[in-house]
């Protein structure tokens, strides 16, 4: 992860042929296999425009034919993205100087446009609140944004005002914290609870073969593995009535690394997804229906995956001061680890 982004400008998308393919055109089996229904026609400008390879070489003519067990890679660009226009969406400011600002952002904002979601972003509000001063840095979609957090994620970002600001944040996100004082800390609703009190979670990870708009715990051989850290420390834990196993668990996820989806891929890898994840918790979602009312309720109608960056902390880009900043948990949230606590808490 360069300069602090989760997702990349564009996306690798890589298939094997399998012997089905063996003599077909490339562009013909891509059209087959090729998510988002990518027609055949759009698939041969792409493969034209020098973004397939086969076996590892650029493919030009959309007739070469296939192998069985050949490798192909086609990379998807992004689609363009109108520039972002200033709107008044109001913001939750912690702290604003000449060269950054911090803020608490909601869930269900994104963070900046993209294909589907054009407008009501964060960036729409911090060019309306920032002005022109965000102009241009870190790109015209993503005028300096750093990092990134999901759409239902809640809690603390920060981000840049100039250049020098965006050059010195994105070094340390890039660093980790391993030479700098920048740390990041989550705290995460789980099912269930982890056989330790505290440890680590490291893998490699990438997108999944089985929905290509997932990310998955992948071999290191995989072409687009990177390695994930996450630390974890359990905070509380919610116990069955019955006096079994805690049923669910609240624990600070501290990275190491950033990768897209990390906390949620992570914690659901070691049999723990997070309440209220549609994504990778899908599993149990039937868990709340063995919950009592009105706790079952209120677990089911939990429409996010309940994840808030509670804690950030950077060295300021211009003084170097650690600058630490923690957000409460946000009334969603907070209201269903209370209602854990009353129905369910445990010693």
């Amino acid at each position: 992860m360069t300069n602090g982004h989760t997702e990349a400008d564009e996306e690798l998308e890589a298939f094997t042929a399998d012997d089905n393919a063996a003599g077909m055109r490339i562009d013909q089996w891509l059209a087959g296999v090729a998510p988002r229904g990518l027609s055949r026609s759009r698939i041969k400008q792409l493969i034209e425009g020098g973004q397939v390879s086969l076996n590892g070489e650029a493919v030009t003519e959309a007739k070469r034919r296939l192998n069985s067990g050949d490798r192909i890679e086609l990379v998807m660009p992004e689609p363009e993205v109108a520039e972002p226009e200033p709107e008044e969406i109001p913001l939750s400011v912690l702290y604003e100087d000449a060269d950054v600002i911090v803020i608490d952002k909601p869930a269900g904002m994104v963070v900046h446009p993209g294909a589907g979601n054009p407008s009501g972003t964060l960036v729409n509000a911090l060019l309306a609140h920032c002005g022109d001063s965000l102009s241009g840095i870190g790109g015209v979609k993503r005028p300096g944004i750093v990092h990134r957090l999901d759409k239902d994620t809640s809690g603390v970002m920060v981000v840049a005002k100039n250049d020098r600001a965006h050059q010195a944040l994105s070094a340390q996100f890039a660093d980790h914290g391993r030479t700098t004082g920048m740390r990041r800390s989550y705290l995460a609703l789980v099912w269930g609870m982890p056989d330790r009190m505290t440890g680590t979670i490291e893998t490699f990870l990438g997108r999944s073969s089985r929905d290509r708009m997932k990310q998955a715990v992948v071999s290191e051989h995989q072409p687009d593995a990177r390695r994930a850290v996450t630390h974890f420390d359990v905070v509380e834990r919610f116990g069955d009535p019955t006096g079994a196993a805690p049923v669910a668990s609240l624990v600070e996820c501290r990275l190491e690394t950033g990768r897209t989806h990390q906390i949620r891929v992570h914690m659901a890898h070691v049999g723990h997804p997070l309440i209220g994840d549609r994504d990778y918790g899908k599993g149990f979602a039937t868990k709340a229906n063995t919950l009592p009312e009105p706790l079952r309720s209120s677990v089911s109608g939990f429409a996010r995956q309940a994840l808030h960056a509670a804690h950030l902390a950077f060295e300021h880009p211009s003084t170097g001061e650690l600058m630490t900043f923690e957000t409460p948990l946000p009334g969603d949230m907070a209201e269903l680890v209370s209602g854990f606590r009353r129905s369910l808490a445990k010693p």
